[in-house]
């Protein structure tokens, strides 16, 4: 049932594009340009193209909401954990750590000393060091 209403929904949305397009293009954006037709206009479209685009796009919402309640009904009880498996039988975060026995050695760490820097040449005590002017 749910593969039918999946092809006639997949067909309704290649016709409410066909029908679209045909239509005849009113300039700017939201149907604000050629002054007469649109959606957005006091009179409503009364072509043959505005009413099958009326058409199809209840028929495409009335097919998308009966593919979500098909889809409810058959997913009902059914968590994505369930899917996925986790909980029954699958591991969890206590069993992924190994306890440490008291006899068992502990690995050895090794630690690489790294030569110090040479240190700045300091001035003598009582000694004033010229500070440069900074560059402006």
């Amino acid at each position: 049932m749910q593969t039918v209403v999946l092809t006639v929904h997949l067909l309704l949305a290649l016709a409410l594009i066909a029908v679209v397009l045909l239509q005849r293009s009113e300039g700017g954006g939201l149907g604000m340009g050629g002054g007469g037709g649109g959606a957005m206009s006091g009179r409503g479209s009364t072509s043959a193209l505005g009413k099958a685009t009326w058409a199809l796009g209840i028929a495409f919402v009335a097919t998308s909401l009966s593919l979500t309640i098909l889809a409810a009904q058959q997913a009902e009880g059914v968590s994505v954990l369930d899917r996925l498996g986790v909980g029954e039988s699958g591991p969890s975060g206590e069993d992924l750590i190994a306890p440490l026995s008291e006899d068992a050695p502990l690995p050895p760490v090794v630690v690489e000393e790294t030569p110090a820097a040479p240190a700045a040449p300091a001035a003598p005590v009582g000694e004033v060091v010229p500070v440069p002017p900074p560059a402006d």
